[in-house]
């Protein structure tokens, strides 16, 4: 008796290796979308605009916060009309022993399926009520509900639902279902770590970020903020104090690199300035050159920016004066009373870790009474799409209409105005020169000549 062959096993293994495409299609889209940002709810989003419709016609991803409750971060429907913003909300509370599928979908050790959805009238408490309203609003026939779990933790559930009776979260889906859950969990396990050393590193960086000194007549305010794109924090700092003669030294600097170890240079290299400035009163240039010497020693090949100035008024009738010298950081921001601004681009040398032994210049500038300095780091005015010049000019205007704004509105408008590198830190220091000159009395003291 002959054999044929089944004229179907060809078809059939096209069907198989089509469905294996087509799921290593999804999960690689999932995984894309999960990648694609460290903003947990962006993120979500565009992980349910990958499940509906590949495997749902409407999803939900509900995250559990400290305090035990649920928020329902994301709703995606097919129909983008039929999911109202309302039930992405903080859940309301719920027994342990509630019969929401959610409670039981987070007590599970795996998926919970659903084939009937009773009114919202029958809610045993107000979770459930929340679950079977949006079942009945947003349209239910079918759901199955899969535990978010990383590190043996449970971080939410994963709500895939259809709106016809024979959907697409059959026997043959679960294992594909399953592997999506999985992907979740460990992203967002991945954003959890990644907030939590950023939330370290910047309460590292901003404790180590100094009380600003009081010094009679000038005005004085600093202002810090970590990089808003991403979770790490770099090298930024600024620092003031007041040497034994009064002079207000200020200084701004930025080690190289955007991590918990930049963070931690910058307190070494803080720490180091404020020993050698504080050790004697020497001219920036040669500070700066002592500080280059001892950081090549002590911690080779590190490089760094750095701006060190000393502030004070020799002739209490005179003008004050601002020595400074500049190692690869960008040059002080002068803003008169008038309005007038222009950058003080003198005393510029190179970073610092590069030329250990070189010979650091510096400059002097008269500053004119109601006069601004302004001392900032690169992330006040660099933007990735721009020439550096363009940020420059962008400051300077922006400057020249806060001149005579109180300083410390002069800080946070800079701070919150357009541009700047939202993938870096931003530090700034400004100090304002009094209005009119001043004369000291019988004890010392600055006093303020009436106009």
């Amino acid at each position: 008796m002959t054999a044929y062959p089944d004229d179907d096993e060809p078809y059939e293994l096209e069907c198989a290796l089509q469905d294996a495409l087509d799921r290593l299609t999804l999960l690689s889209a999932v995984s894309e979308a999960l990648a694609s940002t460290l903003e947990p709810e962006l993120g979500l989003r565009r992980l349910c605009r990958v499940l509906v419709p590949a495997l749902a016609d409407w999803c939900a991803v509900d995250l559990l916060r400290e305090d035990g409750r649920l928020h329902r971060m994301v709703v995606e429907h097919r129909d983008p009309g039929a999911a109202p913003r309302a039930f992405e909300a903080l859940l309301p509370p719920a027994a342990a022993d509630s019969p929401s599928p959610l409670v039981e979908a987070l007590r599970a050790s795996g998926p919970v399926r659903l084939d009937g959805f009773p009114g919202p009238e029958t809610a045993a408490d107000p979770l459930h009520r929340f679950e079977l309203r949006a079942f009945a609003v947003l349209g239910a026939r079918r759901a199955v509900l899969v535990p978010l779990v990383a590190r043996h933790r449970v971080l939410g559930v994963l709500t895939l639902a259809q709106l016809e009776p024979d959907g697409r979260d059959g026997t043959d889906r679960m294992p594909l279902i399953e592997d999506v859950a999985h992907r979740v969990g460990l992203a967002l396990d991945n954003d959890r770590l990644h907030a939590q050393i950023a939330r370290i590193a910047e309460r590292l960086q901003r404790s180590l970020l100094p009380d600003l000194p009081q010094h009679g007549l000038l005005d004085i305010a600093a202002r810090y903020t970590p990089a808003r794109d991403g979770a790490e924090v770099g090298g930024d700092w600024y620092d003031a104090f007041l040497l034994p003669d009064d002079t207000l030294t200020l200084i701004i600097g930025d080690v190289t690199g955007h991590d918990l170890k930049a963070a931690v240079s910058m307190s070494q290299v803080r720490n180091m300035l404020r020993g050698i400035a504080c050790d004697r009163k020497e001219p920036p240039g040669k500070i700066l050159a002592r500080l280059d010497a001892a950081n090549a020693i002590l911690y080779p090949g590190q490089t760094l920016t750095c701006l060190y100035a000393l502030l004070d008024q020799p002739d209490p009738a005179g003008p004050w004066h601002l020595d400074y010298a500049v190692a690869g950081h960008l040059p002080p921001l002068l803003v008169t009373r008038e309005g007038g601004t222009r950058f003080l681009e003198q005393g510029r040398s190179l970073l610092l870790g590069v030329r250990p032994h070189r010979t650091r210049p510096q400059a002097t500038e008269l500053l004119p009474p109601g006069a601004t300095v302004l001392l900032y780091t690169d992330g006040l005015i660099e933007r990735r799409d721009e020439p550096l010049d363009e940020g420059m000019t962008r400051l300077r205007q922006r400057a020249a209409a806060l001149a005579t704004a109180p300083l410390g509105t002069f800080c946070d408008t800079l701070m919150a105005g357009p541009g700047g590198n939202c993938s870096d830190d931003i530090a700034l220091i400004a100090v304002r020169i009094p209005p009119r000159p001043a004369h000291r009395d019988g004890a010392g003291d600055p006093v303020e000549q009436g106009g």
